[in-house]
């Protein structure tokens, strides 16, 4: 039967490949691949490692696409045939699964081998060659060969800058060396000094220097220093800086700004004179609003410029991220003008708006599925008023609904799903203003890169475990947010306020599952608790964001997070001490919450080629309930838990820990994955490999687990949870595969992990032998820990239990 099928198969495609021959004109030939051989030159040996692959990427065309050599895309190309369309289904299929065909041409391979020649050259491969042919087959089809012969690397010496005087224009082309991304002993490149030239001209620009551009500058490369100095290697290179002669004076001047006008683009009085509606030039901007819409003041803290100030682009730029920040305009432009018959360098530069639609609705509908066998759907509908006072605040009013349904699990034992899916429902509303709402407090525009931002926010949420409980919440918050620069954000929110309580519970449910005899005592504690929580948190928090910006060629990159969550101090000084010592201070017979939590992150990302990048992930946590909570367990949203598409893959969300504590059948077909932690550390790193502009892979590594923090009842889950020395021993590891569609605007991800390591494994006791004698004083052997043995593929049981498939959209980090 297989091999009836498999000579079916070539059947098939033979056929299919004289389909194609025939539509090849005579003495053409499909042009279907490439190779290129690099030969390193033989009497200095330089190091080619990777050149193959950089020149195989500047290969033009690209060849057409083959399957086991049969040109498939081509063949569809002309399966589908000539649409009479464009804009029909059957021009679309023809784009999507075909490609025209792509003759072989030997001028084609001479342009690319010289293409080669010069890529070499810009790498420092000078004197290098390359040359190129086609090898023909009887099928029509012919593929390229490219030979490229290396001669050895030329590297920085030295970088000079040249200047013919001491004039103000050449003092500060000389105090721009200071940061050259020109090393010595890296290799010359092209890129490189393209990327100089970029920097000192954004330097310049900075000082006053605006008609100055890049093409100004040339680097001169002497390449004949090795050989007139016995001392050097003879592959060096001095490079020296300067600008061309022919360079206009006006580049050389610096230059001032003298108006700085607006106009907000809207018009409801176009009838008006615009000079009439120009309001006067306070700080030396005049702004033009014959609508009369938005405040003057925005403006003023928005744009960084003022009359007589030193032209600058930094400043340009920031003015117009401002200005795009408020989100209140479609576009924002702005244009320069030399002012005319002027003695002095004076610019007027002049800002145009063009307002978005004051009040819009919108509606986004979401479907979800998690690695805990839950999947559901949400949907938001939102109603914005932009510049509602006429500052550009922004009122965002939104009232949402979701559910979750468990897609697997028990039907027999649980056909209701009790307990096991939630609805949620609630309403948002959001306030922010475009500065710091705060008393005798004014911004300074030239001393942060992006507007400080109020936000002032209402929560109201319901969520319902299904024939269970509902828990309901109310949050109210003041924050905010600043940064000095794009790579370093804070968030302070001074107040946030959080009003937390249980009710319609199931009581019948509730005394079944007390009744169980098969129920977990520490997990029915648990639950006692959690559906009779009600308390007050009034604290604050601070989070800040520091993504500093690599260096241009660098293949590093890192991103630091933190923050700190602080409440319950100021509100416990406000409520009375409670008429039995052991209880809670209360506050409107509600009880108040104090704790402390602390969170922080490390992103480390390594370019290993133009294919292959390495990502890295440290996470650690810690939530310590004090004081007036000291005998209380902290709500579930303060907590962590482990697994899911975001976190250690390889185990379903909320199903890990804490510590080495394993739920047993029965508590998950009543409660479900539900293991929450005071505790986390978390190792993630994974290989991400391109295929196509589209396709994308990795393999990945995930590592960690969550702890409680102490080990009494009230954390119900025992001591095996709590962290304390030896955790590392209750580390979970797991690994596996993914597979990524990006689509530039999403990223489609499906990752497949299997667990290599099993905390709960260091307390369940290991399968004895039945027939050995009983002794009670032998000491209880546990499983190991690391299960690789266990992996068994063909095993229905094992896969159920042990294979993952978190499906996502976005990155995991």
């Amino acid at each position: 039967m297989r091999i009836n099928t498999l000579a079916f198969l070539i059947i098939c495609v033979l056929l299919n490949s004289c389909s194609v021959q025939k539509y090849v004109p005579e003495g053409q030939a499909l042009y279907v691949g490439n190779k290129v051989k690099v030969q390193a030159d033989t009497i200095t040996k330089p190091n080619v490692s990777d050149l193959a692959d950089n020149l195989e990427s500047i290969i033009k065309p690209a060849p057409n696409k083959t399957l086991f050599g049969f040109p498939w895309k081509v063949w569809f190309y002309y399966f589908i045939g000539e649409p009479k369309d464009e804009g029909g289904l059957r021009s679309w299929f023809r784009k999507k699964l075909g490609e025209p065909p792509i003759y072989a041409s030997q001028r084609i391979v001479d342009i690319n081998a010289k293409n080669m020649v010069s890529f070499m050259d810009n790498e420092g491969y000078y004197k290098s060659s390359a040359s190129g042919k086609l090898n023909y087959s009887k099928k029509k089809t012919a593929t390229a060969e490219y030979e490229a012969y290396v001669m050895p690397r030329y590297f920085i010496n030295e970088i000079k800058f040249v200047v013919p005087d001491s004039s103000t224009f050449n003092k500060d082309l000389v105090l721009t060396n200071k940061n050259t991304y020109f090393r010595k002993g890296d290799p010359i490149r092209l890129d490189v000094a393209t990327a100089e030239r970029v920097r000192i001209d954004q330097e310049l620009k900075g000082k006053g220097y605006y008609y100055f551009n890049p093409d100004y500058l040339i680097v001169r490369v002497d390449s004949t220093i090795g050989r007139q100095d016995s001392t050097m290697a003879p592959q060096q290179v001095n490079l020296y800086l300067e600008v061309k002669k022919e360079t206009a004076q006006t580049a050389l001047k610096q230059y001032y700004i003298n108006g700085i006008f607006v106009n907000t683009g809207t018009n409801e009085d176009t009838s008006a004179d615009s000079a009439v509606n120009r309001g006067p030039a306070r700080r030396g901007i005049a702004v033009t609003d014959p609508g009369k819409l938005y405040k003057r003041r925005i403006f003023y803290d928005a744009i960084g410029f003022r009359k007589g100030d030193l032209y600058n682009n930094k400043t340009q730029e920031l003015s117009l991220t401002r200005l795009v920040n408020f989100s209140n305009f479609k576009f924002v432009k702005n244009n320069f003008e030399l002012v005319p018959r002027s003695d002095s360098a004076l610019l007027n530069v002049t800002y145009e708006l063009a307002p978005l639609k004051k009040k819009s609705i919108q509606t986004i509908l979401s479907a979800s599925t998690k690695s805990n066998n839950l999947g559901g759907s949400q949907i938001d509908v939102s109603w914005k008023n932009r510049n509602f006072l006429r500052g550009a605040e922004i009122l965002t009013l939104t009232a949402y609904y979701g559910f979750d349904i468990q897609l697997g699990g028990n039907r027999i034992e649980n056909p209701n799903r009790v307990g096991n899916e939630f609805t949620r429902y609630g309403a948002r509303a959001a306030l922010s203003f475009p500065r710091f709402v705060i008393p005798f407090y004014r911004v300074r525009p030239e001393k942060s890169q992006v507007l400080p931002k109020t936000v002032l926010s209402l929560n109201y949420e319901n969520r319902v475990q299904k024939g269970f409980y509902t828990t309901t919440s109310i949050r109210a918050d003041w924050a905010y947010v600043w940064s000095k620069s794009a790579q370093l954000e804070h968030t302070l929110t001074p107040i946030a306020w959080n009003y937390v309580r249980t009710g319609n519970v199931n009581t019948e449910l509730l005394g079944r599952i007390a009744e169980n005899p098969n129920t977990n005592p520490l997990d029915l504690y648990r639950y006692f608790q959690l559906i009779d929580q009600q308390f007050f948190i009034m604290g604050s928090n601070y989070n800040i964001s520091f993504r500093p910006k690599p260096r241009p060629f660098s293949k590093n990159q890192f991103i630091l997070l933190g923050g700190v969550d602080y409440g319950g101090n100021l509100l416990s000084l406000l409520a009375g001490k409670n008429k039995v010592d052991s209880l809670p201070k209360e506050f409107l017979k509600t009880p108040i919450l104090q704790f402390a939590k602390f969170d922080g992150e490390v992103r480390y990302y390594r370019t290993i080629n133009s294919k292959i990048k390495w990502a890295n992930r440290f996470i650690g946590g810690v939530a310590i309930p004090f004081g007036n909570s000291r005998t209380m367990q902290l709500p579930q949203f303060k907590q962590y838990f482990a697994g899911g598409s975001t976190g250690l893959r390889a185990f379903r969300a909320r199903a890990l820990g804490p510590g080495a504590y394993n739920p047993d059948t029965t508590s998950v077909r009543l409660f479900g994955y539900n293991a929450f932690g005071d505790i986390r550390l978390e190792f993630n790193s994974e290989v991400r490999v391109k295929f196509t502009d589209i396709i994308n892979g990795a393999v990945f590594v995930d590592a960690g687990n969550i702890w409680s923090y102490r080990g009494s009842a009230e954390d119900g889950y025992g001591a095996e949870s709590v962290f304390k020395k030896g955790f590392l021993n209750q580390v979970a590891v797991g690994g596996g595969i993914g597979l990524r569609l990006d689509f530039s605007f999403l990223v489609f991800r499906l990752d497949l992990a299997t667990p290599f390591r099993k905390p709960w494994y260091t307390v369940t006791p290991a399968d004895s032998d039945p027939n050995a004698p009983f002794d009670p004083d032998a000491p209880v052997q546990y499983k190991n820990p690391w299960v690789f043995k266990e992996i068994n593929f063909g095993s229905r049981t094992w896969r159920k239990e042990n294979l993952v498939l978190n499906i996502a959209v976005g990155l995991p980090f």
